[in-house]
């Protein structure tokens, strides 16, 4: 069950972007600042397809809760890390640290008489 949400899920993705892409643009943002928002809005549609503006966020609204229901769809087991170094991890003890050797001291060098 929680497999089949994912590929659904996957699919709806897939789906939603290529709805996305064949929306006509709406002109505005990005691209009336550099000048080809006056062709397209002359030339363009006056509106984009209201079905693809349904498709789009019906796309989104499904994505979302096929997300949401996957949590609670989750399998038990997945709940936890379950893998075999991380049981191997859990029973392995750790040896006891050795301290490291005392730096060697050099001796301090002999005071010489001022002259």
């Amino acid at each position: 069950m929680f497999g089949a949400i994912i590929t659904i899920i996957c699919i709806v993705a897939v789906l939603l972007v290529l709805v996305v892409l064949i929306q006509n643009p709406k002109g505005g943002g990005i691209s009336g600042e550099f000048g080809g928002a006056g062709a397209s809005q002359m030339f363009g549609v006056q509106r984009t397809g209201d079905i693809l503006e349904q498709l789009t966020w019906g796309g989104a609204i499904v994505i979302v809760l096929l997300s949401l229901a996957s949590k609670f769809i989750t399998p038990a087991e997945a709940e936890g890390i379950n893998s075999v170094n991380v049981e191997k991890a859990a029973t392995k003890t750790i040896p006891a640290a050795v301290p490291a050797p005392a730096p060697a001291t050099t001796p301090a060098p002999a005071a010489t008489p001022n002259k």
